[in-house]
């Protein structure tokens, strides 16, 4: 069908980035915002915007009638979920297509199949894609995973069937351990996910975490671009990725690239989507999971590759054929991304609130900001922490290093505490340089990443006190919104203080 107008159903850095895509291709976007959001830049970046309610996501984003209430009321032909909120909820996506309106994303079918991991784990058997051993359907209790477990050989993991991102998990060593453990995943597994199903898989040592971006059209067209090293996590969140991985070779990544192809193709995969792979060190890889959305990191692969996902995803939306063409793609250069967040990363990552007072976003050769607050703006509980993505690409993954690192000293984030300090360290380190990574490099490396803040300060004095001459002129850091024209509220340059790299 012909799209013209498409809903942006999401808010910050991602909700920008898809306004962004529509604006380039042609398409009107209506933003969505909630109170809490009404300064915010997609809000201003959209041809329209639409208030859904109070801050509470429950309230505002993940409202599926308000969405498409607002969809509706604006003339949107099509709904872009984004990441996170509804992205991977089937029933939003049915909603979507019983209105009458387009879901920018796979069909519910494919989400419903891949958001049961024991269902998913059934259809990429039969599909011979690779699995980590163990079960493909659900326990009937903590008896039947001892049982299970005892004979797979300990140790072993304890998973979510309904769940992802580390939520209703637990490793298992002993037979001793299972029933406190099993007692604890399902209650944590219920209160996240609504469903206490959990099943048992062999725990693989050390594992990088490998994920492999995928696009299909509905024209039966399905293609791997490479793969992403998101081995750098804490508590199963995603830190730091990057593209190409220094541990897949040519070979491992055609096979890698095929098992991806037949992942998407065995749930009729449309849109684009990530198959996440777990990397054994004797070089087997076994399906993790699959996000069947956009990701966070869709960046890296971006510069890496030269192809633009987000405007796919709306051609592919639209019915059109995909505009990536002949067999697997080579990647050149590499690019890396750290996730910058409101979190104090030597308070174990204690989420930050407070008004961001001054804000310099770097640039250079090689350089990508995708933003989503700027000066002014209040970061709140209410949503996750994350602030922006920084990339950097370069020739070689040498350079995207040292680009990275410039970046990052050269970014100047005033009124909070980020996790900038922390990627600067990580990128230092070197294991990290090498490459030396798995999914417990943190567990591994953060006494030495954590211990003390940085002496040296991130943002010079002299950055500081031409802030607060340019705010003095100004009369305060305020801005209008265009929606409501309500002025930001003036908060005390004094805050600065608090932010990492300032103390002392």
């Amino acid at each position: 069908m012909t799209l013209s107008r498409v809903l942006v159903a999401n808010r910050g850095e991602i909700a920008l980035r898809i306004i962004r895509a529509c604006h380039e291709e042609g398409l009107e976007a209506v933003a969505v915002y909630s109170e809490a959001d009404r300064l915010s830049p997609h809000v201003r970046a959209a041809n329209d915007a639409v208030l859904l309610g109070p801050a509470p996501a429950r309230e505002s984003y993940l409202s599926i009638p308000k969405l498409i209430d607002a969809a509706r009321r604006t003339g949107c032909q099509a709904i872009h979920p984004g990441y996170g909120f509804l992205s991977e909820r089937a029933p939003f996506a049915e909603a979507i297509a019983e209105a009458g309106l387009v879901f920018v994303g796979p069909p519910a079918s494919a989400i419903r199949a891949m958001g049961d991991k024991t269902e998913a784990r059934r259809r990429m058997q039969a599909a011979g894609v690779p699995i980590v051993p163990g079960l493909t359907r659900a326990l009937g209790g903590a008896a039947e995973a001892e049982r299970a477990a005892t004979r797979m050989g300990f140790p072993v993991l304890l998973k979510a069937a309904a769940g992802g991102g580390g939520k209703g998990m637990r490793l298992v060593r002993t037979a001793a351990e299972v029933a406190s453990a099993f007692q604890a995943a399902r209650s944590e597994a219920v209160k996240a996910f609504g469903d206490g199903s959990l099943y048992v898989e062999q725990y693989v040592a050390r594992p990088r975490h490998i994920e492999i971006q995928v696009l299909a059209d509905a024209h039966g067209r399905i293609t791997a671009l490479g793969e992403r090293e998101c081995s750098i996590q804490r508590r199963h969140q995603k830190l730091i990725e990057e593209a190409p991985s220094v541990a897949v070779t040519p070979a491992l990544r055609r096979r890698m690239g095929e098992a991806a192809t037949a992942a998407a193709g065995a749930v009729g995969y449309v849109g684009a989507g990530t198959i996440e792979f777990l990397l054994a060190p004797d070089g087997e890889f076994f399906f993790l999971e699959m996000n069947t959305r956009i990701q966070v990191e869709h960046p890296v692969t971006e510069l890496v590759y030269g192809v633009d996902l987000v405007r796919e995803q709306l051609r592919i939306a639209a019915g059109q054929p995909m505009r990536i063409f002949g067999g697997p793609l080579q990647p050149r250069g590499a690019a890396i991304e750290c996730r910058i967040t409101a979190e104090d990363p030597f308070n174990d990552f204690l989420p930050a609130t407070g008004v961001v007072q001054y804000l310099r976003v770097p640039g250079g050769p090689g350089i990508r900001w995708d933003g989503g607050v700027e000066a002014g703006n209040e970061v709140t509980l209410h949503y996750d922490p994350l602030i922006a993505k920084l990339i950097a690409w370069g020739e070689t993954r040498e350079t995207a290093i040292r680009r990275m690192q410039r970046a990052l000293r050269e970014l100047v984030i005033v009124g909070l505490p980020t996790s900038q300090a922390f990627h600067l360290r990580v990128l230092d380190d070197p294991e990290f340089r090498r490459g030396e990574l798995d999914i417990a490099y943190l567990e591994r490396a953060g006494a030495r990443l954590l211990a003390e803040p940085l002496s040296e300060r991130l943002v010079s004095p002299v950055a500081i006190v031409a802030a607060l001459l340019a705010d003095e002129r100004r009369g305060g850091p305020s801005r209008g919104a265009p929606h409501d024209g309500a002025p930001l509220p003036v908060s005390a340059w004094g805050d600065a203080g608090k932010r990492e790299g300032l103390r002392g």
